[in-house]
């Protein structure tokens, strides 16, 4: 069974078919998805989604492109929504110098905010970076100076230099359809070097559609081809793949409860 780590269910791209979006993935053997909070301010319907599947779990953050929108969101804040029931980490947060959305020095206020609160929580952090490799490090370092705590590198796209931190930070990297792109040969290769037991896999769905379905809506079934295309890189097979990502997962997100007989059958 595959776990899609990493997509966002509350998005309008799937509120006429959330239901058949969530049974085609299962029907394609990925059995849990987390949907990923990216406004604090929405994280109640976030978590509706993640309460009305019970194979659905959320997260509670503010992507860096809404930083400058949620500037004064406290530590405390996060930690009282993250006591929900479903929901299982922190974030995304991060830096994204691509898009600039939100003032750097308010976006790293608002990340470090994010670390704390993952410190606090026990719970994960979900980590978005872009173009902000020497940022992200810098901070990273930091934090976890004051502290360790758990997080990972979504939909990593990045350099071997913060993969490389982030396995010597205790993280995990998390890969998604960027890496069966024809021009991701780099990526395949850092992915190859992940140990297994730091990999998960992703749809961040609606976006980056795995080939075949590069350019069309993404959803979580697809990440099947993204887990197809990091076991040929990695040299094992597709059961092995989905047996340790789906650990990865477990061991990471422990308020995620163990797989059921069925799934795990």
């Amino acid at each position: 069974m595959l776990i899609d780590s990493h997509c966002h269910l509350d998005f309008p791209d799937f509120a006429a078919e959330r239901d058949a979006i969530v049974a085609r993935a299962v029907a394609a053997g990925v059995g849990r998805m987390i949907t990923i909070c990216t406004h604090v301010a929405k994280f109640a319907q976030v978590a509706a989604v993640a309460e009305a599947y019970p194979n659905v779990w959320c997260t509670v953050g503010t992507h860096p492109h809404n930083a400058h929108l949620e500037p004064d969101t406290s530590v405390a804040t996060l930690v009282e929504l993250a006591a929900h029931p479903r929901c299982v980490g922190i974030g995304e947060a991060g830096l994204d110098y691509h898009y600039d959305r939100s003032p750097r020095d308010v976006a790293e206020r608002v990340f470090r905010t994010h670390c704390a609160a993952a410190r606090e929580t026990g719970l994960p952090l979900v980590i978005h970076s872009r173009d902000a490799d020497a940022d992200t490090a810098r901070i990273l370092r930091d934090e976890m100076g004051q502290g360790p705590f758990k997080a990972l590198l979504h939909c990593f796209t990045a350099s071997r230099a913060l993969a490389e931190t982030g396995l010597e930070l205790g993280m995990l990297v998390s890969f998604s359809g960027v890496v069966t792109f024809k021009n991701s040969q780099e990526l395949r290769d850092i992915a190859r070097d992940i140990p297994l037991d730091r990999l998960l896999v992703e749809t961040d769905a609606p976006y980056l559609a795995p080939v075949p379905f590069r350019g069309k809506r993404n959803e979580p079934a697809y990440v099947a081809h993204t887990a197809r295309i990091l076991a040929e890189k990695k040299g094992v097979g597709e059961a092995e793949l989905a047996a340790a990502t789906t650990a990865n997962v477990l061991r990471y997100f422990t308020k995620m409860p163990p797989l059921t007989g069925a799934e795990a059958a």
